[in-house]
């Protein structure tokens, strides 16, 4: 009965259309009410604790760090970088895309903002170039994607603190991931547009490289900044996300000139607000995630997979197609929040690594963000293109199912994520 009422709540204040915040905020009041002795009026406490984590403070400044990457011109001087080394390959300007959204990923950490910030620039120039505006939407939205995937990723730091795992070590994890897809996006873009006859646009000049590639150094330099602050021990995770946020800042002010000084406390309010949204919604999911363990929850999970002798592969297919089913419906972050405290406890009883499921969740949000009705990727480029919302869900459905390609190689070849974690950090 107790479940009934809470799928009851939870599905019918998801399709009256609340945002999820709330969805998860009501749904742990009225369960709380209902099933649990806790008393209503320590649901603030347990709101305001759950965000006094240090971890949880890198969201806030990777946010700050991608606002002003975006608002401080890095993505035009990138773009510019990888047009000079790839523009004369078959579809040169969708491979630009491709290898300017692994850069910008490597910087910000959002989907959301690689997408916009690749976007804007791209999409226009291959239109212009004659390449279909569907392909192009499509090329843009996916390879935003890997901005959640390539470290520094927000979403594997917000799975490190819930699962209560290394964040370097999912850092580490992601890499042959992010290159593997990033291979993919440009097997196919080379195999599409060599059929279109798209692209093949003169070599570009060595001093015309030079000067892009002087021009693109300082905005590359960060992910050095980031990752070998961390990996060599001089910083925190937390630290280097705050380095990073005051290096973007240095760099849009001072270098490229493109932020003024006034704008700076505007900038980082607008970054406050998703980075104030997401800390919300955590909050709410704590509470939520709390009541869910209280009510004994994952264990009735691990004995029903007790009962049905379910092996780690069989589980993994189970919840493969339960987050691809999520991701249809919820947004990346909702998804994590709202499943890692029912399944945590069955994938450490089924001796599943953390740190290689963290890749495989991440894999499968990269999908959900481009298939609709709620893929965010699909309406971010839908408005920077200008495009009505069926233009990048089409272009986007081949990317749909190289992403299930990479899903089934992530999770049935475990030391293809865990490699360079074991490497470079054994336990």
């Amino acid at each position: 009965m107790m479940i009934l009422i809470l799928f009851l709540v939870f599905g019918s204040l998801l399709c009256l259309g609340l945002p999820i915040v709330f969805v998860l905020g009501i749904t742990a009041l009225t369960m709380i009410a209902l099933y649990s002795p806790t008393p209503l009026i320590m649901v603030p406490e347990v709101m305001y604790n759950s965000l006094d984590t240090y971890p949880l403070m890198a969201i806030p400044f990777f946010v700050i760090a991608a606002q002003f990457m975006v608002r401080g011109g890095a993505s035009k001087y990138l773009i510019g970088a990888a047009n000079c080394y790839v523009r004369h390959f078959w579809g040169g300007l969708a491979v630009v895309a491709v290898v300017s959204c692994m850069l910008f990923a490597a910087i910000c950490g959002s989907s959301v903002a690689t997408a916009l910030a690749i976007g804007v620039i791209t999409i226009p120039a291959m239109v212009q170039h004659g390449y279909p505006r569907y392909f192009a939407s499509g090329v843009v939205a996916a390879s935003g994607t890997m901005g959640i995937m390539i470290p520094p990723s927000i979403a594997l730091v917000l799975y490190g603190i819930i699962a209560e795992e290394s964040i370097p070590r999912l850092f580490l994890a992601g890499v042959m991931p992010g290159i593997l897809e990033g291979a993919l996006y440009l097997s196919w873009i080379a195999w599409y547009s060599r059929r279109k006859k798209l692209g093949g646009a003169p070599r570009a000049s060595w001093s015309e490289t030079l000067r892009a590639t002087g021009k693109a150094t300082p905005a590359f330099s960060l992910p050095f900044i980031i990752l070998g602050g961390i990996y060599s021990g001089l910083v925190t995770v937390t630290e280097a996300a705050a380095l990073a946020a005051v290096t973007s800042i240095i760099i849009s002010l001072f270098i490229y000139w493109e932020v003024k000084l006034r704008e700076v406390i505007f900038i980082t309010a607008d970054a406050m607000k998703p980075a104030g949204m997401i800390m919300f919604i955590i909050s709410t999911a704590i509470v939520f995630g709390n009541w869910i363990t209280e009510a004994g929850i994952p264990a009735k999970l691990v004995n029903m997979a007790l009962e049905l002798k379910l092996t780690p592969i069989m589980f993994l297919i189970f919840i493969n197609i339960f987050l691809l089913i999520l991701g249809c419906f919820l947004e990346v972050v909702s998804i994590m929040l709202i499943t890692l405290p029912i399944i945590l406890p069955v994938l450490k009883h089924l001796g599943i690594d953390l740190v290689h499921f963290g890749i495989i969740m991440v894999v499968n949000m990269e999908v959900a963000l481009i298939t609709p009705p709620v893929g965010l990727n699909l309406f971010v480029i839908s408005g920077v293109a200008k495009a009505p919302l069926s233009e990048p869900i089409r272009g986007a459905f081949p990317f749909v199912i190289l992403g299930f390609i990479e899903i089934a190689i992530v999770t049935y070849w475990p030391q293809f994520c865990l490699f360079l974690p074991n490497l470079l950090m054994p336990r």
